[in-house]
């Protein structure tokens, strides 16, 4: 199979900006009643986009402590689950566990080692998009920013800030919350274009 060209980061920045969801399409969930009330809407759900984000590390060898914020998104809502929560723990680790739901993302392998030192369990029924694009037969990895230009010719914004900054804090910013949230639905936008959504 002849390996498909990736878009370049000059290409990819010449590209209108995707729509993100906005804030009143998200829920920040840092409490055991908040976290019931979200597993209420997602844990019907086939499909979730998922992602999470950690406090970063400054030096050689320092080990994450993350996940500090876990992110699923449906197709037209996210919600960010901070960890300081020992419910908000719990909800997260029944959506990472349940074989019935698939969780699909990018760049998982990172996540999955956080995930079981941080709550100690193994995710289950996780799908990895860049390896359905390599599958396709793009040899580098896309990763979402690769992915939405692939399939929406639109450039996914992310926030170098937003990156970088304190996932660990109580009080997450505006930015923060738009930048976790939208990471998910980005997954779940690219999984239902590529025609892999269950009927």
């Amino acid at each position: 199979m002849p390996r498909l060209p990736s878009p370049t980061k000059d290409e990819i920045a010449g590209l209108e900006p995707l729509s993100r969801l906005g804030l009143d399409n998200i829920v920040v969930v840092s409490t055991r009643q908040e976290a019931d009330q979200a597993f209420q809407a997602l844990g019907a759900s086939a499909v979730l986009g998922f992602d999470t984000e950690s406090k970063p590390t400054f030096f050689k060898d320092q080990v994450s402590e993350g996940p500090h914020v876990v992110q699923f998104s449906t197709l037209h809502k996210a919600y960010v689950f901070q960890l300081h929560d020992a419910g908000c723990c719990e909800t997260v680790s029944h959506l990472l566990v349940s074989e019935r739901i698939t969780k699909v993302g990018f760049g998982l392998a990172g996540d999955h080692v956080q995930i079981m030192r941080t709550l100690g369990i193994r995710p289950k029924n996780v799908l990895d998009l860049n390896l359905v694009f390599r599958e396709k037969g793009y040899a580098k990895e896309l990763g979402v920013r690769g992915a939405v230009a692939v399939m929406f010719n639109r450039r996914f914004l992310k926030s170098r800030k937003a990156t970088t900054s304190n996932w660990s804090n109580r009080q997450l910013t505006e930015s923060q919350i738009i930048y976790a949230a939208n990471d998910a639905w980005a997954a779940i936008k690219v999984f239902d274009v590529l025609g892999l959504m269950r009927a």
